[in-house]
């Protein structure tokens, strides 16, 4: 069995990590961190834990950690992550970063779009966690940066498109929606239930901090520099993400041509499904899942392809998708410990 170590067990997403790590056949739990429930067990703090996990949070201790584990999950806000990050590499631990602080690769875009760096040598080391693109260099990395929500779902969505020079790549527009999970667990005045519910709104718009990270990836896709426009929505629902892509396209393909090309690339993906034609990504259908759901069609009228992809943003857009990577990193099979079936309803 492999140790494994969460560091920031007490977010929606260290939580998500514990329930998926719990039943993973491979892995043990054997530390969790949290600075605000120091000496607590976690399942005090997340009661949906009772009766299963019986761990006490630890404070952020670098060389307890460490002693307590040869995988380290750091599910930590942005600029916290790089502070520890860089001592679990040192004591030769594999690192599964989920914040931001190692996604970007140019350490001015990263300070442009966040603040300073204080580990920028290990930008060009840290390997992009996403599966679908990156797998060979996950499988050897000491360090992974775990991608984004949406970056996760556009990258999916327009990989195949991008790949293949189908489409004119300044035509990019991107409108995703998200539940509020995706703000974290700490108190926020625009995610409290009275701001949230029955109410939809945009956020972020000409300037999320995803905007970077998702053109850092189509760019590397597609070969030469992509600028989109992407505005993101905020749902009143607890998970999911919606994204809906847009594209003039810039071949002679039929809707059928392109259906075949999207199911080439993700037939044998295990956590992409290519939905028949005619059924619609839904978030209710990948809730709690690792699945990415994804549909296209032609518009004939305006010669845009329009791509809708559906994730879970705390599985497949966060923890799903560290555990995914750590079965990379590990040589073990990538569904272990992710074949949960979406819940419904």
């Amino acid at each position: 069995m492999v140790n494994v170590a969460i560091v920031g067990a007490s977010g929606y997403t260290g939580v998500e990590l514990v329930r998926l790590l719990h039943a993973h056949p491979s892995v043990e739990i054997t530390c969790v961190t949290s600075r605000q429930s120091v000496g607590e067990e976690l399942a005090a703090v997340f009661p949906s834990l009772f009766g299963r996990i019986a761990h006490v949070c630890d404070d952020v201790d670098v060389d307890l950690v460490c002693a307590k584990s040869d995988v380290v999950f750091t599910a930590l806000p942005h600029q916290t992550a790089m502070a520890v990050v860089p001592a679990f590499l040192r004591a030769g631990k594999r690192v599964i970063d989920l914040s931001a602080d190692y996604r970007l690769r140019d350490v001015s875009v990263y300070e442009q779009w966040y603040q300073a760096h204080t580990s920028p040598e290990l930008l060009s080391e840290a390997v992009y966690g996403l599966p679908e693109l990156y797998r060979e260099k996950i499988a050897t990395a000491r360090l992974v940066a775990n991608p984004g929500c949406y970056p996760t779902s556009v990258a999916l969505a327009l990989k195949p498109l991008l790949q293949q020079g189908l489409v004119d790549v300044s035509t990019l527009v991107v409108d995703a929606k998200s539940g509020a999970s995706g703000a974290g667990r700490s108190a926020k005045l625009g995610s409290l239930f009275c701001e949230v519910n029955e109410g939809f709104k945009a956020y972020g718009v000409a300037g999320h901090r995803h905007t970077p990270e998702i053109e850092q990836t189509l760019s590397d896709v597609a070969g030469t520099p992509v600028r989109l426009t992407f505005t993101p929505h905020l749902l009143p629902i607890n998970r999911g993400i919606l994204s809906t892509c847009y594209a003039q396209f810039a071949a002679a393909l039929s809707i059928g041509d392109l259906r075949d090309i999207y199911q080439q690339q993700y037939g044998d993906e295990p956590f992409v499904r290519v939905l028949p034609e005619g059924v619609w990504p839904n978030v209710a259908f990948v809730r709690g899942s690792n699945f990415c759901d994804i549909n296209l069609t032609l518009d004939p009228r305006t010669g845009r392809v329009i791509v809708i992809a559906a994730i879970d943003n705390l599985v497949k857009g966060a923890a799903g998708q560290a555990v995914q990577n750590m079965n990379l990193m590990l040589g073990i099979n990538e569904r272990q410990g992710l074949e949960q079936l979406p819940l419904f309803p």
